[in-house]
């Protein structure tokens, strides 16, 4: 993998008002970075979810190292790199670090600890996928584009803005959904099973299932597992304008599917 940003869906109600979908890649140490920022709603992929030995074979063959390699100093940012001969050093030592974190994860595997807690010794190593919604970003491109933030969230978040300004956003009337990872040839299923199919790719963060496939009835099937098991941030990515600009949870002039299924419990 690599830094990446593209624009699933970009959306313009008649209001004027903006809602946009990403997916970003970007490493998975600045998570929490990224995780700061209250009005995204975000939906990731999981490393409790996937085998430790594909976690391994990922970090083995691409794993993440740090974009720049900045002399310590006091604060928070670097402001000159190492030497190229440091540098090198540098990154040798990381990759050991991360060849040690694989060996102690492969011995906590054989002793069949569960894989959401030997994951975690592999995450510095791993590229991480969100799939992002919001309608507010100035003050994310603000802080994160800046020189000032740490080299890997402002690489990623200079290509979510570059994504964006590329981008032109689709109308949607009142009545209407915002439906990312709904592809176009499904546009002729009912407005409910686009909705829940939508809902569910995004917690998936691939409009694929985990076996590489497009099954619209594993959509409908994961759709009704978040819902019964109340994990309905993925439903957030689904919305439709409201009849004001006023915020409604973390958007401004957007409904969320989540409010309409909290609402209606």
């Amino acid at each position: 993998m690599a830094y990446a940003a593209r624009v699933l869906l970009d959306s313009i109600s008649e209001a004027g008002i903006r809602l946009t979908t990403l997916e970003v890649t970007f490493p998975r140490f600045v998570l929490a970075e990224f995780n700061t920022h209250r009005v995204f709603s975000r939906s990731s992929a999981s490393s409790r979810a996937v085998p430790t030995a594909k976690i391994i074979e990922r970090v083995e063959n691409d794993p993440v190292t740090p974009l720049e390699w900045g002399r310590n100093k006091k604060g928070m940012s670097a402001s000159e790199r190492l030497a190229q001969e440091e540098e090198d050093e540098a990154e040798r030592v990381w990759l050991d670090a991360r060849d040690a974190a694989v060996e102690q994860a492969r011995k906590l595997h054989d002793l069949k600890v569960h894989k959401q807690i030997v994951n975690r010794l592999l995450e510095p190593f791993l590229w991480h996928t969100v799939i992002v919604t919001a309608t507010e970003w100035e003050n994310f491109f603000t802080l994160r584009c800046s020189r000032n933030a740490q080299p890997e969230i402002r690489e990623a978040a200079v290509r979510m803005r570059d994504a964006m300004n590329a981008s032109a956003p689709s109308p949607v009337a009142q009545g209407e959904w915002h439906l990312p990872l709904v592809q176009q040839d499904e546009r002729q299923l009912g407005e409910e099973t686009r909705k829940k199919i939508s809902a569910a790719r995004c917690a998936r963060v691939s409009y694929l299932t985990h076996e590489g496939k497009r099954e619209i009835e594993k959509d409908l099937e994961l759709y009704e597992r978040l819902k019964q098991d109340r994990h309905l941030s993925p439903f957030e990515h689904v919305a439709t304008p409201a009849n004001e600009n006023e915020f409604h949870a973390n958007v401004r002039g957007w409904v969320q599917m989540r409010q309409e299924i909290e609402s209606a419990q």
